[in-house]
């Protein structure tokens, strides 16, 4: 049976095409918040990291009431490094808004997302946002969007879409593009035509399917999803079906639906809604609770498997323990199996042999440095190592995934970044000269490759490129893939950084620390300007004499450090460095600090390789 009195969608895009102002509009037109209450842009983006990264990292839902129907609304990441969060979200809802830019039409992200709601068959929604853009292409866009169906295989019912056409930040959408509205209701009147309502019934069975997963101070672990069937009530014995085992005669300690950004608390849940539940311990994304008496679990949630790991280590830097406050392996493993619990995209990985070691595998370098953040933020200290991807073997070959490298490029660039992808073992798949002074450039390349390749991208279009990836699979293992090819600066001793020192570096490399910064033997300063690493004293003071100038430093200007982000930093370190993360420094440091433990290890592999 259809429930007509709820809508569940999902508001799928690439990132930055405008899915959370879209939902700003949606919440402030449905009556939702008080006429002169204050409000923040991009409310659904509560995080602070999602909001000073400006996009979205974890799937969030909210409820507005239109006509007497009850639209929960589900704002899903646009990065495929958070396919998690989306492919959750789209275990909630019925129907879906693809939103895509009036001006750069779908983009890789795009691509993504829409194929995962095609493969859970849900009707989806056309919006074009951004119409008022002076560089918008309305129609060309349009037809960009009905190529990327076909070239997904989308069926004629999933082709045959309604289309509308937004002014996000404005809260305007249209029907028609030269009708006269001003305000949303064109798009909620779509919502309730097009998006069917649930398939449920309240008589049946309960199922509930726990999507995602929150923590609330005073009452707990709460757990959110969808009531596909029955009915929930508090004081009531159910069972929790988990992975392995099974939980008889659990209870709830509080039900809530949603209503705006709050959650509303209930005595019962019907069937068809999104809601959520407080009370029950040790709960993980993928569990159903159903009757004790006629069990009817629902499937697990399966998401795609990680393509890149990290290892996490106990940090054993002089410096450990300076500013952190959790710094134990019991500490970091607890922090790390609390995350994989809250996101199912995540998996870990103890190393044999080592207690203060484990292995984190995920979907991307974002993913890991948003985690990385996270915890930074709240008092871990830790060490991470360079990225790595995860192969598999089919039919007794080593297989390595591969992505589909879109670059968006000035044209005098495309000579350096064919060569640059091509020594990655990229391999150009299109090329598109619009003959506006920029060019689309395609790849496949092995993820591999472009472990690292941002900043290098960034330099060498001077900031003007734009570069997106989405996976392609995995293919036969691509050979050795050449990654920094220059070396390090070194610092050979403790002590502070000096300016004196530090000048006479200017014609060896680049500088990643200021004057006066702490250093230790083994801690990487710079990036040399050739290959291999070169150890130095950046702690060096300028002799006294006793002869006196008035003027004699003052025309020392030296060159402005580069200093390195968390991401800059992960992406540049090479196999034999780590990431030291503390709450308040990011360092880079050598695994062995020891210099010569480091030449003689350099020299065994030199010999093995040879």
């Amino acid at each position: 049976m259809r429930k007509e009195n709820f809508r569940n969608i999902a508001i799928i895009a690439h990132v930055d095409h405008g899915k959370t102002t879209l939902v700003d509009g949606m919440l402030r037109q449905s009556g939702i918040f008080r006429e002169n209450q204050e409000l923040t842009d991009r409310v659904m983006d509560s995080m602070d990291l999602e909001r000073e990264r400006g996009i979205t990292i974890s799937a969030k839902n909210t409820a507005i009431a239109y006509k007497d129907v009850k639209i929960n609304i589900i704002d899903t990441p646009g990065h495929a490094d958070f396919g998690g969060e989306v492919e959750r979200g789209l275990n909630l809802v019925d129907g879906a808004i693809l939103l895509v830019d009036a001006s750069e039409g779908p983009l890789p992200q795009t691509r993504f997302v829409v194929k995962k709601a095609l493969e859970k068959n849900i009707k989806i929604m056309l919006v074009i946002n951004k119409i008022d853009r002076p560089d918008s292409r309305i129609a060309e866009v349009v037809d960009e969007v009905y190529d990327l169906f076909i070239d997904l295989d989308a069926s004629e019912e999933q082709i045959d879409f309604p289309i509308l056409y937004t002014i996000a930040k404005d809260g305007i959408a249209h029907a028609e593009l030269d009708d006269d509205s001003t305000d949303l209701r064109p798009l909620f009147d779509s919502i309730l035509e097009y998006i069917p309502g649930p398939e449920a019934d309240d008589d049946h069975v309960p199922q509930f399917l726990v999507a995602n997963l929150d923590y609330d101070a005073y009452v707990g672990q709460i757990a959110i999803g969808r009531l596909k069937n029955g009915k929930l009530k508090v004081n009531t014995n159910y069972l929790l079906v988990g992975e392995h085992k099974e939980s008889p005669n659990v209870k709830f300690s509080a039900l809530y639906t949603f209503e705006g950004l709050r959650r509303q608390q209930v005595e019962e849940v019907v069937a068809g809604d999104i809601i959520a539940f407080a009370g029950i311990d040790n709960i993980t994304i993928g569990d159903t609770i159903t009757s004790v008496e006629d069990p009817a679990p629902l499937p697990r949630i399966k998401v795609d498997e990680p393509t890149v790991s990290m290892i996490f280590y106990v940090n054993t830097s002089p410096f450990a323990g300076q500013d952190g406050k959790f710094l134990t392996s019991r500490h970091i493993l607890a922090r790390l199996e609390k995350e994989t619990r809250l996101n199912v995209a995540l998996q870990i990985e103890e190393i044999k042999g080592r207690a203060d070691a484990f292995e984190v595998k995920g979907r991307g370098e974002l993913q890991m440095a948003v985690l990385i953040e996270t915890m930074r933020r709240e008092g871990y200290e830790f060490m991470v190592s360079k990225p790595r991807v995860i192969t598999k073997e089919i039919d007794g070959k080593v297989h390595e995934p591969v992505e589909m490298l879109y670059l968006d490029i000035p044209e005098e660039f495309v000579g350096v970044m064919s060569e640059k992808l091509s020594a990655r073992k990229g391999r150009m798949a299109n090329i598109i000269n619009h003959g506006s002074g920029r060019v689309n450039l395609e790849f496949r390349i092995p993820s591999r490759g472009l472990i690292g390749f941002r900043s290098t991208f960034m330099t060498d279009t001077k900031g003007a490129g734009v570069m997106n990836t989405i996976s392609e699979g995995y293919d036969e293992w691509f050979g050795s893939i050449p990654q920094r090819m220059t070396g390090a600066l070194v610092a050979d001793r403790n002590g502070k950084v000096t300016a004196y020192a530090s000048l006479s570096m200017e014609d060896r490399g680049v500088l990643q620390i200021d004057v006066s910064t702490p250093v230790y033997g083994g801690m990487v300063i710079g990036e040399r300007n050739r290959p291999g690493d070169l150890d130095v004293n950046i702690t060096r003071e300028k002799k006294l004499t006793n002869m006196r100038s008035a003027n004699a430093d003052a025309t020392v200007t030296l060159r402005k450090p580069q200093l390195l982000t968390l991401d800059e930093s992960i992406e540049f370190i090479s196999e034999n460095e780590l990431v030291e993360i503390t709450p308040g420094n990011i360092r880079i440091r050598k695994m062995e600090l020891d210099p010569n433990k480091r030449l003689s290890q350099m020299r065994k592999e030199k010999r093995l390789n040879d």
